[in-house]
């Protein structure tokens, strides 16, 4: 039976009032507010974080597979994966994979990983869930959706297990998107959540119960994804639940994070859960899917895994809507044409998707890029590939105005960071104000988006301070 052996989470750090959305557009608002990805993150980077953060204290090279699950895909053709298990330093010979077209695309990511573990054919696999989806300004959807990302390792071993899945399929009025869409659409609200949703997840989850032959009582949490506490609610009800059995849906401090939801609730409830606890999870969709798990032992902390709680007591607030205008380029401008190499992107994407560096093997020194030559004690052709460390501290750093052949108001931080395991990285600043930058400031690696020049998305890694608990 395939087990969860660790589970991960990631949400990005800045977060946008819904009532300054709704004052933008003098329309009303919701309350609470929504995670805003910033601009140089999209569903590749945030599933990158959420892997990273599932794999701490993990050797990512004994990890057989990485399933991708999302509705925003940076490229309709170019697989995702394969970009993910290079950033997150996995071996070459697993089996990738991206799953898409609906909301429930994490779910049935996790059980094809399930099945494949059931098989023999993998040990373990890394299922990978993020969404970065757009509302069109001024509507509701705007102020609903939110940014995020969830990861679940599924192998042999693990503190708990996942069975008696059931899938309700079939064609079902819901949110839509065509591939020349830019915005989520949708139909009549009442209609969508009563036959849409309501009637596929209860169904599926009665199915669920019925099989394994559990009772409502039975449950320490409906793990149910939703677009609202009110729908949530309903399918609560149909099912013999209470509220106090229900699994937080982000509704008021991330917003709806799309195919990321349910790998995001249920790294939540895992954090939570006790021994001999069980989870009924309930992921819709065009239908919807469902699967208990049950939980053997509570699951350790792992060093560097913030999870859940960890990211969401981790924000920043944007200071008005226009910031996140700038962040997802809805307001065209004209910008100075991007030039770039895939023969260089290909053949040095050991050192800017792995993050390799090399070790002389005579002094010891750690060095980036790899060159022929120590740079310490002259040795040549005598380093060593390895694995830089993501952690380190200011050593020196400008703040340049003019990027990219335009001049910025706001200043742009380029750092030389002393990483903690040896090595120097010359790295741009993300996610912090320029003004707080100082010598000696604790900082982390994070994998972003550089820019899209010749016509592909450019990715290499940055750096941000170190997140503190708001």
């Amino acid at each position: 039976m395939a087990k969860i052996a660790s589970f991960g989470a990631y949400i990005p750090l800045f977060r946008l009032s819904r009532q300054e959305m709704g004052n933008a557009w003098g329309v009303p608002a919701v309350p609470g507010e929504r995670a805003v990805a910033n601009a140089d993150e999209d569903s590749l980077t945030m599933a990158v974080a959420a892997g990273l953060d599932c794999l701490a204290g993990i050797d990512p090279s004994s990890v057989d597979g990485l399933f991708f699950a999302t509705t925003t895909a940076p490229y309709s053709e170019k697989q995702s994966a394969g970009v993910i298990a290079a950033a997150l330093d996995m071996r070459r010979d697993i089996n990738t994979a991206d799953f898409g077209g609906s909301l429930r695309a994490a779910t049935t990511a996790l059980r094809a990983a399930a099945d494949a573990i059931d098989s023999g054919s993998a040990g373990s696999i890394l299922v990978v869930a993020a969404d970065c989806r757009l509302g069109e300004p001024e509507s509701m959807w705007e102020q609903l959706l939110g940014d995020g990302a969830g990861a679940v390792l599924i192998s042999k071993e693990g503190p708990a297990a996942m069975r008696g899945f059931h899938s309700v399929a079939g064609e079902q009025v819901g949110a839509w998107r065509r591939s020349e869409d830019r915005y989520v659409r949708s139909f009549e609200a009442k209609a969508e959540t009563q036959y849409g949703y309501v009637q596929s997840a209860a169904q599926a989850g009665k199915a669920v119960l019925e099989k394994e032959g559990m009772a409502p009582g039975d449950l320490a949490k409906g793990v149910i994804t939703a677009m609202d506490p009110r729908s949530l609610g309903t399918v609560a009800r149909s099912l013999g639940l209470d509220a106090g059995q229900l699994q937080d849906i982000l509704f008021l401090s991330v917003g709806n994070p799309g195919a990321a939801l349910a790998l995001m609730m249920l790294a939540g409830a895992l954090e939570q859960a006790k021994a001999g606890e069980k989870l009924l999870v309930i992921n819709h969709g065009d239908g919807a899917d469902a699967f208990l798990v049950e939980v053997a032992e509570a699951f350790a902390p792992a060093a560097g895994r913030k999870g859940l709680v960890g990211h969401l007591l981790q924000k920043r607030n944007l200071p008005n809507y226009t910031a996140y205008v700038h962040f997802r380029k809805l307001m065209e401008r004209e910008e100075p044409p991007l030039r770039s190499s895939a023969v260089t992107y290909w053949r040095d994407s050991r050192m800017e998707l792995n993050l390799h560096g090399a070790k002389c093997r005579k002094c010891g020194a750690v060095q980036y890029p790899i060159p022929r030559v120590c740079g310490e004690c002259g040795t040549r052709d005598e380093l060593d590939e390895v694995k830089l460390d993501k952690t380190g501290t200011v050593y020196t750093f400008t703040l340049d105005h003019l990027v990219g052949g335009q001049y910025l108001n706001v200043p742009v931080p380029r750092l030389v960071v002393d990483l903690e395991t040896g090595g120097r990285l010359f790295l741009e600043m993300t996610d912090g104000d320029p003004q707080e930058v100082k010598v000696g400031m604790p900082v982390e690696a994070t994998f972003r988006r550089l820019h899209e020049g010749s016509g592909f998305h450019n990715y290499y890694w940055k750096c941000r301070p170190l997140p503190t608990a708001a």
